[in-house]
């Protein structure tokens, strides 16, 4: 006997094309995180999928359980297509690499629906051509954030000393910021500037992309700290880094 007909909303990560014309997709959902799902024919039935089963696409998705954790999708009821990332090659890179933090990352939480939240917010701050410095730091910042896994920013993380306009340098293995008499040989310094900026972000919703103006310096700065954390964090280096890379050195250089 067939299982009843579930719904939910999610976000598509990526997908498979299996045999002729079905395919295998990989959604983001606010109630059970990531899900994979066999769509029969989804290559050929325009009216029960058409684009919603594309990357970045929201939808409204119909399934049964199927075998083990591999939902059967019946149809799905497009939300918002996001078709705009996948025609600018900028936007891609960086879309791509936002759905792969997040599928990388989800295994860390239980907390599913403000990740969602965030993914969604970040998307659309993309297709609405959202700086793309901020709209990378900020998911970054977020997603740590979010996981628990924030360093100390604004205090050294080793004997608490708040910072007042002196060198600071950071260590995610040592629990983040550091001041100079506890950093010892460590060479990565930030700004205090920075670090103000990226604790006074956190203030906000999460939901919240526009009107963020970060200096060069925070950007920087951001990027040194986060990667560091990331690199902790993640079990692998996401694939879309390298393509990333190449898509902002093309544009660093025309």
């Amino acid at each position: 006997m067939k299982g009843a007909l579930l719904r939910c909303e999610g976000v598509v990560l990526r997908y498979v094309n299996y045999g002729e014309a079905d395919r295998i997709v990989s959604v983001f959902t606010a109630a059970w995180g990531i899900k994979k799902g066999f769509a029969r024919s989804a290559r050929n039935s325009r009216k029960r999928f058409g684009p919603a089963l594309e990357p970045f696409s929201q939808a409204v998705f119909h399934w049964r359980q199927g075998r083990g954790d591999l939902w059967t999708l019946q149809e799905a009821d497009l939300l918002t297509p996001r078709s705009g990332l996948r025609t600018d090659l900028d936007r891609l890179a960086l879309a791509g690499y936002g759905v792969e933090l997040v599928e990388l990352l989800a295994a860390e939480t239980e907390d599913y629906q403000r990740i969602y939240e965030l993914l969604c917010s970040y998307l659309d701050y993309l297709e609405r051509g959202g700086d793309h410095d901020v709209a990378r730091l900020l998911l970054e910042l977020r997603l740590v954030y979010l996981l628990g896994y924030i360093p100390h920013l604004l205090h050294c993380s080793e004997c608490l000393k708040i910072f007042d306009n002196e060198p600071i340098c950071f260590d995610s293995q040592r629990g983040g910021s550091l001041c100079r008499d506890c950093a010892g040989t460590n060479d990565l310094e930030v700004s205090l500037g920075s670090l103000g900026s990226l604790a006074r972000s956190l203030r906000v919703s999460h939901h919240r992309f526009d009107g963020f103006k970060l200096g060069a310096t925070t950007i920087r700065d951001g990027h040194l700290l986060l990667s560091q954390v990331l690199r902790q964090i993640l079990p692998r280096e996401p694939n879309s880094l390298k393509f990333l890379a190449r898509v902002s050195a093309r544009e660093s250089e025309s």
